[in-house]
C-alpha cells in the first residue's frame, strides 16, 4: 500500500505554462495524491486554469502572498502526506516520477529524501541539459553541491523537523533546506530522469543575477555560526568559501554580468582549485565573451539543442 504522496504547486502568472504542470501532476497515477495550488493572486488567467482542474485538488487558494517561499510554506503547512514534493508553475513532472520516489523512500524509512536527474528546456520547450547528480551527503551540500529542486521528494516527518523553507531567501532557499534536512537524516541520490525545469526570460534563475551570490554568502555566514554545522564548517571552509564563489560566478554569467562572473571564478580558484577546475568551460566561456566574441550565448544554446533535440 502507497502511502498519500503531498504535492504544492506555488504560481504567479504562469498561465503559458501552467497547464502542463498540472497535467503532470495529475497524470502520475498515483493511488493517494494530495495536489494544492498556492497562486499569489495572478492575473493573467491563471485563476481560470485552476478552476479547471479544481475537482481534483485537495485545496487550492488565489491570493496576495510574500513570493515563493510564503505560498510552498502554506502547502507544507497543510500536507498530510507521508511524502512531499513541489512543483513550480513552469516546471513539469516526469511520468512515473512519484511512484518511483515513493518506492525508494519506503525501501529505507531512514531516507528524509530522495533526489533523481532534471531535463533543462527553454522557454520553447528544446531540451537544452540533462542534470546528472551524484551519491552526495551534507559535506557536499555544505560546498554547494546542487540538486534540483524539482526531482527532489521529502519525507513529511523530517521536513517538519526542518522547520520548512526559511522565507528571508528568495533565491537558494530550496538548498537551505536541503542543509537543514540533510543535517537531520540521510538523503539519496536516484539516478533516474524525474523532472523537466524550464529556464526562459522570466525564469529567476536567469534574472537574479548577484543577488544568488548574496544567498550564497548568506548560507555561509549562517554555517559557520549554526552548532548543527560549525564542526564541519571548520574541516571543510575552503572548499565551502571556494563553492559560494563558484555559485556567485555561475549566476552572474547566466545574467549576463560576464565581468563581475570572471572576477568571482579567479576567487573560486585562488581559495580552492579543485571546486573551479570543472568549470573551465564556463570560464572560457566568459573569457571569450570579455573578447569580442558575437553570438557567442546562441550558437552554444544552439548547440545543446542539436545535442538533446532526441529528447525534445
Amino acid at each position: 500500500m502507497l502511502p498519500r504522496f503531498s504535492v504544492i504547486t506555488p504560481s504567479y502568472n504562469q498561465a503559458a505554462y501552467l497547464e502542463q504542470t498540472i497535467q503532470s501532476v495529475l497524470n502520475q497515477g498515483y493511488p493517494d495524491l494530495e495536489y494544492m495550488i498556492v497562486d499569489g493572486g495572478s492575473t493573467d488567467g491563471s485563476q481560470e486554469i485552476i478552476k479547471k482542474y479544481e475537482k481534483y485538488l485537495a485545496w487550492w487558494v488565489s491570493e496576495p502572498d510574500h513570493g515563493q517561499a510564503e505560498a510552498v510554506n502554506k502547502g507544507f503547512s497543510r500536507a498530510t502526506g507521508e511524502f512531499v514534493g513541489w512543483i513550480n508553475s513552469d516546471d513539469f513532472f516526469e511520468p512515473g516520477a512519484l511512484l518511483s520516489a515513493a518506492e525508494y523512500l519506503q525501501q529505507d524509512a531512514r531516507l528524509g529524501l530522495v533526489y533523481g536527474d532534471v531535463r533543462s528546456i527553454d522557454g520553447n520547450g528544446a531540451t537544452i541539459n540533462i542534470m546528472h547528480f551524484a551519491n552526495w551527503g551534507l559535506d557536499d551540500l555544505m560546498c554547494f553541491k546542487f540538486i534540483s529542486q524539482p526531482g527532489t521528494f521529502m519525507r513529511r516527518s523530517v521536513l517538519q523537523q526542518a522547520g520548512y523553507i526559511d522565507a528571508s531567501y528568495h533565491y537558494l532557499l530550496d538548498h537551505v533546506l536541503w542543509l537543514c534536512m540533510a543535517q537531520l537524516a540521510p538523503i539519496q541520490y536516484v539516478p533516474r530522469l524525474w523532472a523537466t525545469a524550464r529556464f526562459h526570460a522570466a525564469a529567476k534563475n536567469l534574472s537574479g543575477g548577484e543577488r544568488y551570490g548574496q544567498d550564497a554568502y548568506r548560507i555561509v555566514a549562517w554555517m559557520q555560526a549554526d552548532p548543527a554545522f560549525a564542526e564541519r564548517f571548520q574541516r571543510l571552509h575552503r572548499p565551502i568559501w571556494a563553492g559560494a564563489h563558484r555559485i556567485n560566478a555561475r549566476y552572474l554569467l547566466d545574467a549576463g554580468q560576464t565581468r563581475q562572473s570572471l572576477a568571482a571564478y579567479w576567487k573560486c580558484l585562488a581559495v580552492y582549485p579543485p571546486a573551479a577546475l570543472p568549470e573551465w568551460r564556463r570560464i572560457l566561456y566568459a573569457m571569450l565573451l570579455l573578447l569580442g566574441v558575437r553570438d557567442l550565448r546562441e550558437r552554444y544554446l544552439d548547440w545543446k539543442r542539436k545535442r538533446y533535440e532526441h529528447w525534445s
